[in-house]
């Protein structure tokens, strides 16, 4: 591909750049994910429910990770929403939804006028137990948190809440309690991407060496992907290069690829412009992290085989 302009612009972009790591600062950024399930560290749920009610059967049920009943917490980044699941030892399955009018964040206080959720209309609050092969159709409601605690990204740390049910319009109600009580929220993946501006480019097989560190505040797979992009004598050249790393906390940690020219133009000595993106998954919380660098690096001959 001919070009018109010269490449005096990218011997600009390196000027500012001395021959050490140049690394990325600010760069993190955090995606949203869906709600990520997390185990219950300490909790319990129980309701019953008067003669005729149809979820309980005029029952009672009582559950609690101290009994070996496994509860699941989960709650989306916006805060607004809890969903508890109980799998218990006996074999029992139940599901409650809290959730406050959209656009709310739920917050301790009387939660009334409640319908079925997630049809709950935007304007009242979502509430439902479900489970054993049971469930409503319609339902009406209401629920009371006495407190809540989040962490980052719909974390649960604490949860203190009664509920009252009654299905399809009945009079007979479901009343229960839950009580959520989870560690401290671990810290926030924390990424960093560094890229080298001093690189290779072998003269046997054109290709582009690049090199650079990723940083991390606890242990994660990285993925390092990105373009080298070289003007010479007016053509552009481009080729993409990725590889994966293991970070741990401490020292950065180095990575290196190889950029293979996408034409049949190979890679030279001189000025490229190196753009990288570092890619992770936060495994306490379910969402990606990313972290962007591009720098211009100056490539040195070769004459081994990259």
């Amino acid at each position: 591909m001919k070009l018109t302009m010269s490449k005096h612009a990218l011997v600009r972009a390196a000027a500012g750049f001395g021959l050490a790591l140049s690394m990325a600062v600010g760069t993190t950024v955090l995606t949203t994910a869906a709600a990520h399930a997390q185990t219950v560290g300490t909790g319990t749920l129980s309701f019953s429910g008067d003669a005729g009610d149809y979820i309980s059967g005029g029952q009672s049920y009582s559950y609690s990770t101290a009994s070996q009943d496994k509860l699941n917490v989960s709650a989306g980044a916006d805060q607004q929403h809890i969903g508890i699941s109980v799998n218990g030892a006996n074999g029992d399955y139940w599901n409650l939804d809290l959730a406050a009018p959209a656009g709310k964040t739920l917050t301790p206080g009387v939660y009334s006028g409640a319908t079925r959720y997630p049809f709950n209309s935007a304007t009242v609050p979502g509430l439902s137990i479900w489970g054993n092969s049971r469930g409503c159709n319609t339902l009406t409601g209401s629920f009371t948190v006495s407190k809540v605690l989040f962490g980052p990204y719909g974390y649960v740390q604490a949860l203190d809440a009664t509920y009252e049910q009654h299905c399809e319009g009945g009079a007979a109600a479901l009343r229960g309690t839950v009580h959520i009580d989870n560690p401290a929220p671990p810290a926030v993946l924390d990424l960093g991407l560094g890229v080298a501006v001093a690189g290779t480019a072998s003269t046997l097989d054109g290709k582009a060496t690049v090199h650079g560190t990723v940083s991390c505040n606890k242990p994660a797979q990285v993925a390092v992907a990105g373009l080298v992009t070289q003007v010479k004598n007016r053509v552009l050249n481009r080729g993409p290069y990725s590889t994966s790393v293991k970070c741990v906390p401490g020292a950065p940690v180095a990575w290196k690829a190889v950029a293979d020219p996408t034409g049949t133009t190979p890679f030279q000595k001189g000025l490229v412009e190196v753009a990288a993106q570092a890619t992770t998954t936060d495994s306490d919380y379910g969402n990606t992290v990313t972290a962007s660098q591009t720098v211009a690096v100056r490539l040195s001959s070769t004459n081994t085989v990259s």
